[in-house]
């Protein structure tokens, strides 16, 4: 390399940010990859387990399989999906902190890249580390079945499998993480093989978990819970003219009508 060449190139480097040093996988009880370095969640304060309602069903299934991810045993890579707000994210944390304060050597790690294949990276990160760990995907999607290949191989055991410490944890408003007309596009050289690639890699989650949007009681149920926890006052035609404006019933649009109820009341709440 010529003098000029050096010099510009240790200029670059220079101006480069330095790569981050990734937290101790072992210090914090969650943490974020951006697809470079292990951040620790600052503060990591998931709901109780039993201010979830109205999913008792999904709650029980996926405490089941992280008990046994924390445990060493055998543990099924597990796919959330179905109506916007009906907890699955907060499930996922709730289950991790239930785990953790029982003593369960667990982490949740939330994968906050759109760059899956940065995921080896991590794995190889955590593979050796004695500990388990959740790998979080929120919202996922796919716009089309061929883009979601490469996480099918990190599920299906391939080259870059995800090790045995760690399970991959998925939500999505998609049952099957591809838009229904991807799967049933008309003008598919082969629309069978397109339909294929779009169920295929919903099925290679050991266990998938519907959510659905919930009726007025288990609504009402929600409010009512997060009143009793808050020391709020419960009003249901109050509760209910919220959601109406709303346009829609859900834990979330429960608990953004408790913010407004604190607001209103004059009081703050612990849990954002």
């Amino acid at each position: 390399m010529t003098k000029p060449l050096a010099r510009i190139a240790a200029a670059l480097e220079r101006l480069s940010p330095p790569v981050a040093d990734s937290a101790d996988p072992l210090a914090h009880p969650a943490y974020v990859w951006r697809g470079v370095a292990l951040e620790p969640v600052r503060a990591f304060r998931p709901l109780p387990l039993e201010r979830l309602h109205g999913i008792d069903a999904q709650k029980a299934a996926l405490l089941a399989t992280t008990r046994h991810l924390a445990n060493g045993a055998a543990a099924h890579d597990v796919l959330l999906w179905g109506a916007r707000g009906s907890g699955k994210s907060a499930l996922v944390k709730s289950v991790t902190g239930a785990v953790q304060a029982d003593g369960g050597a667990l982490a949740l790690v939330e994968i906050v890249t759109p760059q899956l294949d940065t995921l080896p990276a991590l794995f190889r990160l955590i593979a050796d580390v004695p500990r388990a760990f959740l790998l979080f995907l929120d919202d996922l999607g796919f716009d089309a079945a061929a883009d979601g290949r490469a996480l099918r191989s990190m599920l299906d055991g391939g080259a870059e499998a995800r090790p045995a410490n760690a399970r991959l944890v998925v939500t999505s408003n998609r049952r099957h993480l591809v838009p229904r007309d991807m799967i049933d596009q008309p003008d598919a050289v082969n629309p069978r093989d397109a339909a294929d690639d779009g169920l295929a890699l919903a099925d290679r989650f050991g266990l998938s978990l519907g959510f659905h949007v919930v009726d007025q009681d288990g609504y009402l149920a929600i409010v009512r819970a997060y009143t009793e926890a808050h020391a709020l006052p419960f009003d249901p035609v109050d509760a209910v003219g919220w959601a109406t404006r709303r346009g829609s019933r859900s834990g979330r649009v429960a608990w953004h009508y408790i913010v407004d109820l604190a607001g209103r009341e004059g009081r703050s709440l612990d849990q954002a």
